[in-house]
Parts: C-alpha cells; sequence; structure tokens
C-alpha cells in the first residue's frame, strides 16, 4: 500500500493494470506503461516531481492513470530527463526505444510525424 502526502495511493501498478483492461491498447504500451507507474512509485521523490510538474494531486492518481494523456505525460516526464530515463531503463532493463514507441502510442500524430 503507497502513502503519498497522507493519501492512500494504493497498489499502482495493480491499479493501472485493472484500469486499462478492457482498453484497446497493444500489450507493449500498457505493460511499458505500468512499468513506468510502478517504477515511479517506488521512487518517492521521482513521482513528487512528476506529481508537481504534472498538477495531479496524489488523491487523483486513481482517476489519472485510466487517462491515456497522463500516461503520455508520464512517459513524457520520463524521456525529458535522460537520467531519469536511464535509472528507469536500467532498473527495469527496458531499451529506452521501448519508452519512446509507448509515448508514441499515447499521443496523437503530429504534423512532424508524417501521420496525418
Amino acid at each position: 500500500m503507497l502513502v503519498l502526502f497522507g493519501f492512500e495511493i494504493g497498489n499502482l501498478p495493480v491499479l493501472v493494470e485493472n484500469l486499462m483492461k478492457n482498453r484497446p491498447i497493444p500489450q507493449d504500451a500498457e505493460t511499458t506503461a505500468i512499468a513506468v507507474l510502478g517504477w515511479l512509485a517506488g521512487e518517492p521523490e521521482m513521482l513528487s516531481r512528476f506529481l508537481a510538474l504534472s498538477g495531479v494531486q496524489p488523491g487523483e492518481m486513481r482517476l489519472a492513470v485510466g487517462d491515456p494523456g497522463f500516461l503520455a505525460g508520464m512517459l513524457e516526464f520520463l524521456m525529458q530527463h535522460e537520467p531519469t530515463l536511464m535509472a528507469f531503463c536500467t532498473a527495469t532493463e527496458t531499451p529506452p526505444e521501448t519508452v519512446v514507441a509507448a509515448y508514441h502510442h499515447y499521443v496523437s500524430p503530429g504534423l512532424g510525424s508524417g501521420e496525418y
């Protein structure tokens, strides 16, 4: 049970998995997002920083994890700071390219993507 700032968050990886069960999301993107969330849950300083930057309150995380925009923001947070990205990748044996691919799954194609 994770408690952050006095709010009971619960078991985030299990919560994310349950919320995402009926969504048409490729397994790789979903698995990566769950892994990132689980890793952040185990890194209180990093999780606090992410919440502060995202504006999400600890008590709102249960709802936020079902939002693809939240997941994209979480993946982007990881990618914006190479040492953080590499710490996650090392801890979970996940290639950085996998994080980038998951991020691109959750965001809409932009003008630079060639996908209009």
